[in-house]
């Protein structure tokens, strides 16, 4: 008589760092019950190993996709894996023979079903702001220089909603690139 081993099931869950500080009480048996796992950004190589298992594949041109995905993504794993199923969209499922000619199409997407949500509870000024911000060339920005033209709870709440981050005292940053890019395109 064969004996029946237990099934070992795992649930995964993503969610900003931050994302149950305002409930706790209520999200305890989550925070207790889960080993949480921070993920960062991914290094060259690591954007390398993901894009070879995203398009299954050993291929020479491999080297040139990934590191496109790299410039785009700068190792974003949100971003790297939405592109990454962008383009297995766009080709059917094998590799792109050259994604530049497939961007506009991707970041469209990525438009659509990322930025327009992470705009979606953003008051008018704040709004503003993100576009004012998305203008200059330099990373970082000093909040002093936008005083006062916008208050400092401004670039608070953007903060606490993952649109800003807080480099330093006194420094901040769109959260990446290519939502610098939409807000660029969207003025």
């Amino acid at each position: 008589m064969a004996r029946h081993q237990p099934h070992e099931h795992s649930v995964c869950f993503s969610a900003r760092s931050n994302y149950f500080s305002a409930i706790r009480s209520f999200a305890e048996p989550a925070v207790r019950f889960y080993t949480k796992f921070y993920l960062e950004s991914f290094s060259e190589e690591e954007t390398a190993e993901y894009t070879k298992a995203a398009f299954s594949t050993h291929s020479e041109k491999l080297h040139g996709l990934s590191r496109w995905l790299y410039e785009k993504t700068l190792g974003h794993p949100y971003f790297l894996a939405f592109i990454c199923r962008e383009l297995l969209a766009c080709t059917q499922g094998s590799m792109p023979e050259g994604p530049d000619h497939l961007w506009p199409q991707v970041f469209q997407q990525l438009e659509r079903n990322k930025f327009r949500l992470d705009l979606a509870q953003v008051p008018e000024r704040e709004l503003e702001l993100l576009r004012t911000l998305a203008g200059p060339q330099q990373d970082e920005i000093n909040p002093r220089h936008f005083i006062p033209a916008f208050q400092y709870a401004h670039f608070g709440r953007l903060t606490e909603k993952g649109l800003l981050i807080r480099t330093g005292r006194g420094r901040y940053k769109l959260y990446h690139p290519l939502f610098r890019e939409f807000l660029r395109q969207t003025k």
